[in-house]
């Protein structure tokens, strides 16, 4: 886009987030871009300055100044993250940043720390984004490489360890969102269990383990079931009490109702089929965090669906923005 624009809400944009707006129209612009754009002053509504979460009506007028993604580009997946830098990448993640704290939307296929045979992950990739002292942004909890979702950094040392020391403390709520294969037999419930790690040749797993056996932890989630496809695939909020490896995707299949596209957990009968048009990938989302800021109140973050969960999402007639009082 070589100029200005000035672009009219319309009517089916009512109450859209500025942020979304943005995403609707201009997939291609990365969150922190648009930050910036709006710290500045270059995006407006109706002549005023504007945050991202102002809500838009129909008939006000967005400026937009010159960018440099088309206004029907497509936004960077998972499958063209290796083409990009890391600060490039990192700023496509990026959904919300302040002075101590980065948050990002983990795509899914993405590890967040290394491992064997992982060569690109988060934690290498902050070092591109060290401060003018030197200090790189610190990991403070973290996701499975193929969960998708909210993944908090911090970006001094003392945020970090305001930050572990909550999570420690379990003063966090942390909401998933699954796709899981059939509908538990409560709308919603409570899941305890011990948990047990153990080496297997496609690398570790957990299993359901007996009180007491060495080495178990206890793990406590709570579940609810927020929509069904009929009786064969339902979509639940679910939430870890306890932080253990792997911890809802055991906990999912331990009520009979695995995550679809959980490659260590998901075990049906052999004439169960996936429905066509629904990717065989895991179906987990970090959706929601809300967790004592370091510099005082809460720090409450929503990350969007990834792209294949959206899909399905849409093939089922789930509507996300339904639903986001449960995030």
């Amino acid at each position: 886009m070589a100029s200005v624009e000035q672009i009219k809400v319309d009517s089916g944009e009512a109450g859209m987030r500025l942020d979304r707006w943005f995403k609707a129209h201009y997939p291609g612009l990365g969150f922190g871009e648009l930050q910036k754009l709006l710290r500045t002053g270059q995006v407006r509504v109706d002549g005023a300055r504007a945050k991202a979460d102002t809500r838009v009506q129909p008939g006000q007028v967005i400026r937009v100044p010159p960018l440099a993604v088309d206004r029907k580009g497509a936004p960077t997946t998972i499958r063209t993250i290796r083409d990009h830098g890391d600060a490039e990448v990192l700023s496509q993640m990026l959904i919300h940043e302040d002075e101590k704290v980065f948050v990002f939307n983990k795509p899914a296929g993405l590890a967040v720390q290394g491992g064997s045979g992982i060569n690109r992950h988060v934690d290498g990739m902050l070092e591109a984004w060290r401060s003018r002292k030197g200090e790189k942004p610190r990991l403070v909890h973290r996701l499975d490489r193929d969960t998708s979702g909210v993944l908090v950094v911090a970006r001094t040392r003392l945020a970090a360890v305001k930050l572990a020391e909550a999570f420690r403390a379990r003063e966090t709520k942390k909401i998933y969102w699954a796709l899981v294969k059939g509908v538990p037999k409560k709308e919603e419930g409570r899941i305890s269990t011990w948990l047990l790690r153990e080496a297997k040749p496609d690398g570790d797993r957990m299993r359901i383990a007996r009180h007491g056996e060495p080495g178990a932890d206890h793990a406590i989630s709570t579940y609810r079931v927020i929509e069904r496809a009929g009786t064969a695939l339902s979509w639940l909020a679910m939430e870890p009490y306890t932080g253990r490896m792997h911890q809802l995707r055991v906990h999912a299949a331990h009520i009979g109702c695995p995550i679809i596209g959980d490659p260590k957990y998901f075990e049906a009968e052999p004439s169960w089929q996936l429905p066509g048009g629904i990717q065989n990938r895991l179906h987990l989302h970090a959706r929601r965090i809300v967790i004592p800021h370091p510099d005082g109140g809460t720090l409450d973050v929503t990350a969007e669906l990834p792209p294949h969960m959206q899909q399905s999402w849409n093939l089922l007639g789930f509507d996300a923005t339904a639903a986001e009082e449960l995030a």
